[in-house]
């Protein structure tokens, strides 16, 4: 597999030992770097309301863009090992963490077909919160409808194209509320 460009989302409201979630997502970048993965861009680090609300502390939230040869389920893997490296435990969906790694995009790669693409992204919020997919979904289904991924994302790649939506980070970003862009606030 050639040298691909992987779009993804970094967050955190819990701290780690060694410092607390800002602290956290840095180290996460740099174990990244460690396993082969270049990382070339990072997004400003953000402040942003804990998603659902009411589930936990606020979050440090991120973006960044790598270089990565692994295939999607590979980094996705790498991902997880990164992420449980800094103590993360999957065991609530949308749970308060020390670090969450998101992949949001690889070029402009969807997975595994449109039609599972659009089940996932129509999937109503209760069933979003009870459901995780069993498949890898690419790109992310839901990052067209999240301030705290889209304004980070917007610092990096605000061109990058939703292969499905053909809609710019930037444009899907003017979709959002104005409340919910306000909330996301640069550290």
């Amino acid at each position: 597999m050639s040298n691909q460009t992987c779009l993804i989302a970094l967050g955190g409201n819990i701290p780690t030992a060694e410092g607390g979630p800002a602290h956290t997502l840095k180290e996460g970048l740099k174990s990244l770097a460690r396993r082969e993965i270049e990382v070339k861009d990072v997004s400003r680090f953000y402040a942003t309301p804990c998603f659902p609300k009411g589930a936990g502390p606020d979050y440090v939230n991120a973006a960044a863009l790598l270089m990565s040869d692994h295939t999607p389920e590979m980094l996705m893997q790498v991902l997880h090992e990164v992420e449980a490296e800094f103590g993360r435990a999957r065991t609530q969906r949308w749970g308060q963490r020390t670090l969450d790694l998101d992949l949001l995009a690889v070029d402009a790669e969807v997975w595994p077909d449109e039609k599972t693409h659009a089940k996932w992204r129509a999937l109503p919020m209760e069933e979003q919160m009870q459901n995780a997919p069993d498949t890898l979904i690419l790109p992310h289904p839901r990052l067209q409808d999240r301030a705290f991924v889209l304004v980070p994302l917007a610092d990096i790649a605000p061109d990058w194209r939703h292969p499905i939506l053909d809609l710019s980070v930037r444009e899907m970003l003017a979709c959002l509320s104005q409340q919910d862009v306000a909330e996301v606030v640069p550290l």
